[in-house]
């Protein structure tokens, strides 16, 4: 037995969902282990990092100057490739949790979004290698999301996912392993918070924090009228008086204030479909589109794009974990992984 091979019969397999908002990590025989925001906390005096993922997230808007919370992604892509790289290593160690330290160094799939330049996809491999992987290979998103929600990527028939994430929204249309037609836009999770907050400001003189906004879209946001009316409060700095200040919305006010990026999500979807071949068309008119991501647990979004395009349109089961349930069902398929798979940097046997 080649000694490689040896490795790999003791080295920890991942599957790595590396998002803008959260990082998902799958670990093969054990399932997903971590599920944690993609955000540091780095203390500017020493450059030490202080907490990673929900311990870090907590303290977004509630620091002194020199502790800096940080999302070293953005979209997807590496903004900050040292921080990101530690972030890595803390979910590693979180994955180490025994004494298989002392074992070879992982085998990591992780997922880059679909427009990524060679030059930021090898940065993704070398942030992993960097954090202790020994192996990294690279997966687009669409494709492991695809997979993650049961689609049957590798026959010649049309597979339509819309990956609603937190930094983008990845449209593909697939068929045998590869991407026919897709389009990446930045119109997500983090642009629909946006929008609450812009909202809040333009109509009542309200400042809102980022965890808020996304608080409000989880508790009432929709996509489409509701049968029973919700409501929640708002809480905010008043841009007036310059004092704390709560107020009640409702789901109507939300929607209102999410319309124009539903709208245009809708657009770009209607605008892949005219670019994608009409056989295919034909395949997706009857097989639906699906949705995954965390976007798709929005409130009616599934309805607002089947009434937009005119085609039967659902939602993944537990669509915010498919893209790591995909890279974790490519780990246990050697051949489709070979197939839709790529090296994301030069790769060395480390031990």
């Amino acid at each position: 037995m080649k000694w490689p091979s040896l490795l790999g019969r003791f080295t920890k397999q991942l599957g790595i969902d590396l998002g803008t908002s959260n990082t998902l990590v799958f670990v093969k025989g054990k399932g997903i282990v971590v599920n944690e925001s993609s955000v540091v906390a780095v203390n500017r005096r020493n450059g030490q990092v202080i907490a990673v993922g929900e311990e870090a997230r907590a303290m977004i808007g509630k620091t002194p100057p020199h502790i800096l919370v940080t999302r070293p992604l953005q979209r997807g892509i590496i903004a900050d490739f040292e921080v990101t790289e530690k972030m890595l290593r803390y979910f590693f160690e979180k994955v180490h949790d025994d004494n298989s330290l002392a074992l070879p160094r992982p085998k990591v799939v992780i997922c880059v979004p679909l427009d990524v330049t060679e030059v930021e996809r090898k940065a993704v491999g070398d942030a992993a290698m960097s954090a202790g992987a020994r192996e990294v290979l690279v997966v687009e998103e669409p494709i492991a999301a695809a997979i993650g929600a049961g689609l049957p990527i590798s026959d010649p028939v049309g597979n339509m996912v819309v990956n609603i994430g937190g930094g983008s929204t990845e449209i593909a249309v697939i068929s045998l392993n590869g991407i026919v037609t897709a389009k990446s836009i930045s119109i997500a999770g983090d642009e629909l918070n946006k929008n609450i907050t812009q909202y809040a400001r333009d109509v009542f003189n309200l400042l809102l924090g980022e965890r808020i906004a996304e608080e409000i879209k989880i508790a009432v946001g929709s996509a489409v009228d509701l049968a029973e009316k919700m409501e929640t409060s708002m809480r905010g700095r008043d841009l007036l008086s310059g004092l704390p200040r709560e107020i009640m919305v409702n789901d109507a006010q939300i929607r209102e204030a999410l319309g124009r990026s539903i709208k245009a999500i809708v657009e770009h979807i209607k605008a892949i479909l005219e670019m994608t071949p009409p056989e295919l068309v034909a395949d997706i008119y009857q097989r639906g589109i699906i949705l995954t991501g965390g976007g798709a647990l929005l409130r009616g979004i599934d309805t607002a794009i089947s009434r937009g395009t005119g085609l039967p349109v659902r939602v993944a089961e537990d669509p915010f974990t498919a893209v790591v349930r995909g890279t974790g069902i490519l780990l246990d398929h050697d051949a489709l992984l070979e197939d839709v798979a790529f090296p994301a940097t030069d790769q060395l046997t480390r031990m």
